[in-house]
């Protein structure tokens, strides 16, 4: 590429930056492998491999901060798109209250201690620290299921964890932007008050964009879906991208409309919804390999050794402090226990969305923060470690894992949806009280049955009479119509045994 006339881009640049490209994407998936064994967020592995790429490994150097935010941001869509069009809405319908609440009137509270420690430990002027606070207050979901794959959350919680990571990246954008421009020299915000009623207008106009294109395209692709599932798939896709371009055209919340649009659509049972829930979760997994690699290559480790004290800081703050009290003064309105607000509280992991924004104060000139950007960066490497790790352990100890574990499977399969039927799947943990149960004492509802049992690696076709065990994998079949009366049935025998139903009431899906 140095060869190269200034300004020309040759056929052999185009096979070494392909070369380069696959080579990284290529690994970037066998580390997939390695973090589901080892438990640690694939976040860590592609932010390791863009270090090593760098300018301190192979040397290959970036320091291009407005691409890089221009980059994240069109990643950030996409993996917005993605969680939206693989979310149930039966799976956090009774969390979208409780979510809402943490992902506003949580990120304030989390952005109030985390400013005001910063401002007192690390001399920073008020508004940097408060600056610093917003970047650092956005959650991650994926970077927590991703530890968590083998330990089976209950729906009320995994529902607060999807719903909130996918509600707070707007808000926390919003308030990163105005801080930064209060930052500024020579950039005038307003007062406070015509701040937050510009953030509100622009987040409830952003929801109506993406929900109203939603609700018209759903409608268009119902009527017009071609026969591929390759095109209809990029056609979804294509209209979550358009949400978003429509509200930011429209200087309202992009990310809100992208994912409202996107979970609309999700749930709408449109023509070939498994083809659509893969390619989604390919181009978001393309996208997260591609930002966090690049977020790696952005980073200098030359500098990070000075800002791994503060960031230790800052990091303790957010995770003993901010973390709790923004779980406890939004989600006890809603009945939850206390060991449910603990895990939440440590389940807060932090993943792309703060080191895309600590790139904000860079390209809109904020001046002497250029520290923050290898701040989080450190404090997000460090605290995915040392919240991940022992995450499964807490779990199990807070008493907050799910004996019986159901899981919707991706069957790609065209009689599947012409009988309009779902696949999921059963583990029998070692708590669950389907453990001695025959297949026929779960009463399943007319349109579900158990048609497959895995049982020490083998599986056979279980009778009536067959008995469920511990570790025990169930393949359920079952119609639309019947697949919440037998996701309730199920958990509600390995909640109370045989006799549910008869002693005690059924609960819902969502709960």
């Amino acid at each position: 590429m140095a060869a190269s006339a200034p300004g020309q881009f040759t056929t052999g640049d185009l096979a070494v930056v392909l070369l380069i490209s696959t080579v990284v994407l290529l690994v970037a998936i066998a580390a997939v492998r390695l973090a589901n064994r080892s438990g640690l967020p694939t976040l860590l592995l592609y932010l390791g491999i863009g270090l090593v790429m760098g300018e301190s490994g192979l040397g290959l150097r970036f320091d291009n901060p407005e691409l890089t935010q221009v980059l994240g941001y069109s990643a950030l869509v996409l993996i917005l798109a993605e969680g939206g069009l693989t979310t149930r809405w039966s799976g956090i319908r009774s969390a979208v209250a409780p979510a809402s609440l943490l992902s506003t009137v949580g990120v304030l509270v989390s952005v109030a201690v985390v400013g005001l420690a910063a401002h007192l430990l690390l001399h920073k002027s008020l508004v940097v620290a408060m600056l610093l606070g917003a970047i650092v207050s956005s959650t991650d979901a994926a970077a927590v299921f991703s530890v968590l794959r083998r330990v089976p959350l209950p729906k009320r919680i995994t529902g607060v964890l999807e719903a909130e990571s996918g509600f707070n990246d707007a808000p926390v954008v919003l308030l990163v932007v105005a801080l930064a421009d209060a930052a500024t020299p020579g950039r005038s915000p307003g007062p406070w008050w015509l701040i937050a009623l510009e953030a509100v207008g622009e987040l409830a106009g952003g929801a109506l964009i993406g929900l109203a294109l939603g609700w018209i395209f759903a409608w268009v692709l119902r009527h017009a879906a071609p026969s591929s599932s390759g095109l209809f798939s990029i056609g979804v896709l294509a209209v979550t991208v358009l949400a978003y371009a429509a509200a930011s055209l429209a200087h309202t919340s992009g990310f809100i409309a992208t994912y409202l649009c996107a979970l609309l659509l999700g749930n709408l049972n449109l023509p070939h919804h498994q083809a659509v829930r893969g390619f989604s979760q390919a181009l978001g997994w393309l996208a997260q390999i591609g930002l966090f690699v690049l977020l790696g290559l952005l980073a200098s480790p030359a500098r990070l050794d000075s800002q791994i004290i503060p960031a230790i800081v800052i990091g303790l703050v957010l995770l003993l402090v901010a973390r709790p009290a923004s779980v406890l003064l939004t989600l006890p309105w809603f009945r939850f226990t206390w060991r449910e607000q603990a895990f939440l509280s440590w389940a807060g992991l932090r993943g792309a969305v703060p080191v895309v924004l600590a790139t904000v104060p860079l390209t809109v000139g904020t001046p002497h923060t250029e520290w923050i950007f290898d701040l989080v960066f450190v404090l997000v490497v460090v605290f995915t470690l040392v919240q991940a790790l022992p995450m499964p352990l807490i779990a199990r100890r807070l008493g907050v894992v799910e004996p019986a574990h159901l899981l919707d499977l991706d069957v790609e399969a065209t009689p599947l949806e012409e009988l309009n039927a779902d696949v999921l799947q059963v583990s029998v943990g070692d708590t669950s009280r389907l453990h001695g149960v025959e297949v026929q004492e779960l009463r399943l509802p007319a349109g579900a049955d158990v048609t497959l049992v895995v049982r020490d690696g083998e599986g056979f076709v279980p009778r009536r009479t067959t008995v469920i065990r511990r570790g025990d994998r169930l393949l359920l079949v079952t119609t639309a119509t019947a697949r919440s009366d037998a996701i309730r049935r199920v958990r509600s025998v390995s909640r109370d045994g045989r006799m549910a139903g008869w002693r005690t009431p059924l609960r819902s899906e969502s709960e």
